[in-house]
C-alpha cells in the first residue's frame, strides 16, 4: 500500500455570511495514497469543491488538519501557502481559464514564469508537455482556435508543466461533448498510470468517476463509508 501522499484528518469547513454560519463540511478524515485516482462525487451543494479547494491550498479549514507529502498546509501563511501551490498543485477546471490573449504554448508557459528555469529548460517543459496532451501541432493557436477538448488540453498541460506533487480536477469534463469527455478521461487515466501522477477529481459523471481508482461519496458535509 503506497503511503497517503494527502492527508485530510478532522476538517470542517464553516462559510459565514453577516451573522449567519453555514457548515459546509463536517469531520472530513481521508487519505490519498500516492498514486491515487480519487473521484468525489455528490449533489450539489455536498461540500466536495469545498474539500477539493482545501485539498488544493486555495481554501482553508475552520478546524483539523491537512497534510500534503509532509506539509500542514493548513499552518501556512498566505504568502507561503502561494508558494507552496505554485509548486506542487495542478489545477484543471470545468472552463479551462486560459488567457484567449496568450498562444497555447504562452498559456502552458505562464507557471514557469514563477520558476528559476533557463529560457531553454522553459521551452523543452512546454514542448514536452504539449506533445504528451498531443497538442504539438497547435502550439502557437490561440483558445478561440481551439476547440473545446483541445482548450481542456491545453489546461492540462499547463496543469503538468511544473510537475506538481497531485493534480486536482474540478469537473474537467464537464463542459465537453461525449468524445472530448472521453478524449480527456484517457487523458487523465494516462497521466496517472504512466506518470505516477497523484489526482483527486471531482465529477457529477459516472463515466468519468469509472476512471478513478476509488469513489467517495459526500452527502451534506459528510464523507459517506464505502
Amino acid at each position: 500500500m503506497a503511503e497517503a501522499i494527502v492527508q485530510v484528518h478532522n476538517v470542517t469547513k464553516i462559510y459565514k455570511r453577516d451573522k449567519l454560519e453555514i457548515p459546509v463540511l463536517q469531520n472530513i478524515t481521508i487519505d490519498v495514497p500516492e498514486g491515487e485516482f480519487l473521484a468525489l462525487m455528490g449533489p450539489s451543494g455536498s461540500g466536495k469543491t469545498t474539500l477539493l479547494n482545501l485539498i488544493a491550498g486555495i481554501d482553508r479549514p475552520n478546524s483539523g488538519s491537512i497534510v500534503i507529502a509532509g506539509t500542514d498546509i493548513s499552518t501556512l501563511r498566505e504568502s507561503a501557502l502561494a508558494k507552496w501551490r505554485s509548486r506542487h498543485v495542478g489545477f484543471v477546471f470545468q472552463f479551462y481559464n486560459l488567457l484567449p490573449v496568450l498562444t497555447a504554448y504562452e498559456n502552458v508557459e505562464l507557471p514557469l514564469l514563477l520558476t528559476h528555469l533557463s529560457k531553454k529548460e522553459k521551452r523543452e517543459h512546454v514542448e514536452m508537455v504539449l506533445n504528451v496532451v498531443g497538442l504539438s501541432d497547435r502550439m502557437k493557436h490561440y483558445p478561440k482556435q481551439l476547440s473545446g477538448g483541445q482548450e481542456q488540453r491545453v489546461a492540462i498541460a499547463r496543469a503538468i508543466v511544473t510537475d506538481p506533487t497531485i493534480i486536482v480536477a474540478d469537473e474537467p469534463t464537464g463542459d465537453l461533448d461525449k468524445k472530448s469527455a472521453d478524449e480527456i478521461l484517457l487523458l487523465m487515466e494516462r497521466l496517472n498510470t504512466e506518470f505516477k501522477k497523484t489526482i483527486v477529481m471531482v465529477t457529477h459523471d459516472p463515466r468519468a468517476a469509472e476512471k478513478a481508482h476509488k469513489v467517495r461519496h459526500l452527502e451534506k458535509g459528510d464523507l459517506l463509508e464505502n
